[in-house]
């Protein structure tokens, strides 16, 4: 199981192997649970190529690079085989890198977040705040039949109280779905930005009432660590074309970066970029965006002095 074609073998900006950096990567490719098109699996391997455009160079707004601060884990060695089977071999790596790193985790569809919060949970001794980046709620009760999925993640994890639910804040949310679907978050206390709420909103002085609503709910309730969870499909497919289950009418590349650039000293735990699929991309549109987001977020956790796993900023 450990030599599958698809697995990376390049390192996120040609940095060197994890071994005792503060900051890591690795892949998690894994699609199996995908209901439009499949192919995130590819998707570490692709969002690596694409870091290579950055490799020589400095953040325009952090004004420092993560390499000399960053190890590249590679693809986490998982079974091909079932989503419980995945879920079950991905506890002792991820508890390890945790350990050592403060992580970066390169999807794979999304159902590769509730297994990472668990060990998020488990490791930090508390519930985390969750900022959730998609076009989709992923609150349903069943995928497609099957108790968990890629849809059904953000549900689970306030179930099993892997999360405060106050401090569950989404973003971009657009698709088709019931009312008790999409407003699930916001039932439980959290809060939601849809697309509609965020259209003609980009810079800092326009995104700033955003920023400070998830500010506000962190203060309130004891600021807990939090954990990013980026699907690519927040974006509008004219930014990520590459996607399993694009949707029309998302945000832009800038409102994303804008976003993560305002909020860069809340006390961050760990980041997710999911569900870019490769094979439905074009130019490359799709892995660039979920390089540059990851790399912003790293070099973010440089700039604030990050010296080692888990938490981060704040």
């Amino acid at each position: 199981m450990h030599d599958f074609a698809f697995l990376s073998d390049a390192r996120f900006l040609k940095a060197p192997p994890a071994s005792d950096q503060p900051l890591a990567v690795a892949g998690i490719a894994w699609d199996g649970s995908t209901t439009g098109r499949p192919g995130a699996r590819l998707g570490p391997r692709a969002i690596r190529q694409a870091s290579h455009m950055l490799c020589d160079g400095i953040h325009p707004h952090f004004d420092v690079s993560p390499l000399g601060h960053l190890g590249d884990a590679g693809d986490l060695a998982l079974p091909n085989t079932s989503l419980a089977s995945m879920r079950e071999a991905m506890a002792a790596p991820v508890g390890a890198l945790l350990r050592r790193h403060h992580m970066v985790w390169l999807g794979g569809d999304h159902s590769i977040t509730l297994p990472l919060l668990r060990a998020y949970r488990a490791a930090l001794g508390r519930p985390l705040a969750l900022l959730h980046f998609d076009a989709h709620c992923d609150t349903w009760q069943d995928h497609f039949g099957e108790p968990s999925g890629h849809g059904t993640w953000v549900r689970e994890a306030l179930q099993e109280g892997l999360l405060v639910p106050e401090c569950v804040t989404q973003l971009g949310i657009r698709s088709a779905g019931t009312r008790a679907a999409r407003e699930y978050v916001r039932d439980r206390g959290g809060q939601i930005f849809d697309a509609r709420a965020l259209r003609g909103l980009e810079g800092p002085a326009q995104l700033a009432p955003v920023c400070a609503a998830i500010r506000d709910r962190l203060a309130a309730h004891g600021s807990p660590p939090v954990y990013l969870s980026l699907d690519i499909d927040c974006l509008d497919p004219a930014f990520a074309p590459g996607t399993g289950t694009p949707e029309p009418g998302g945000m832009t590349s800038a409102q994303v970066l804008t976003l993560l650039e305002e909020l860069a000293d809340l006390p961050w735990a760990g980041m997710d970029c999911v569900e870019v699929a490769p094979a439905y991309d074009h130019a490359e549109l799709t892995s660039m965006a979920a390089a540059g987001f990851v790399w912003t977020y790293l070099c973010a956790r440089v700039r604030s002095g990050c010296s080692g796993p888990l938490r981060c900023g704040g």
